[in-house]
């Protein structure tokens, strides 16, 4: 049937062991962390500022999560030419900062899982949440391309 297309999606028991192991390896490199999970249009299932959190990450953690969902990608991948265009286009929702991670299992995205440290530790992070789910892709042929990446941002 051409109609009808199959998906899948986080359960809230799956997004919250995402969480878990997520804020398990946060602890564990000593970054404490805002860690979105989300479905796969986007909406929150689970979230957790951890203590000693920056408070303005909540809003760019969960932005990594969606963007991520929504574009079946990790988050950082974008070329830093059209990163602020983009952003723009979808009303400041999108954003490549490195550290949001598709949760994909057999070529379905579940939802996705995004951090508040730098770039490197979300995905580390990010990574460690993902594990949580059984055959979960890892992306580990993602190259980040952004401005965070390229050194026009710092931190």
């Amino acid at each position: 049937m051409t109609d009808v297309r199959d998906t899948r999606t986080l359960t809230l028991d799956g997004a919250l062991k995402v969480l878990h192991a997520a804020i398990t390896e946060a602890n564990r490199i000593g970054q404490p962390m805002c860690i979105a999970v989300v479905d796969t249009g986007g909406n929150v299932l689970a979230f957790g500022r951890m203590d000693g959190s920056k408070g303005l990450s909540v809003t760019s953690s969960i932005n990594k999560a969606r963007t991520s969902a929504l574009s079946g990608v990790p988050t950082g991948g974008a070329h830093a030419d059209v990163e602020i265009q983009v952003t723009l286009a979808h009303e400041s929702r999108w954003t490549n900062l490195i550290g949001g991670l598709p949760i994909r299992v057999d070529g379905f995205i579940l939802g996705a899982v995004a951090g508040s440290g730098s770039g490197m530790q979300d995905l580390a992070v990010a990574r460690a949440g993902a594990a949580a789910i059984p055959r979960a892709d890892m992306c580990p042929d993602f190259k980040p391309m952004g401005a965070e990446d390229t050194g026009i941002i710092r931190g």
